[in-house]
């Protein structure tokens, strides 16, 4: 049987935790950031969590990791 694929761009962009969950930046701090409030800068800062079945399938690209 031949290997499975690893999806890259996924694995540049998502990390997976030690209990299986995926994480990411969020989008939306790459620039403009003068209009934006502290508040809304502040929760942009910090990484996004995926719900259970995200994580599964983005487990599926990524089998190796």
């Amino acid at each position: 049987m031949p290997k499975q694929k690893t999806r890259k761009a996924i694995k540049k962009r998502i990390k997976l935790t030690k209990k299986g969950k995926a994480t990411a930046k969020k989008a939306g701090r790459g620039h403009l950031l003068t209009s934006k409030s502290r508040k809304r800068k502040r929760s942009l800062s910090s990484k996004n969590v995926f719900g259970k079945r995200d994580s599964e399938k983005i487990r599926e690209m990524m089998p190796y990791d």
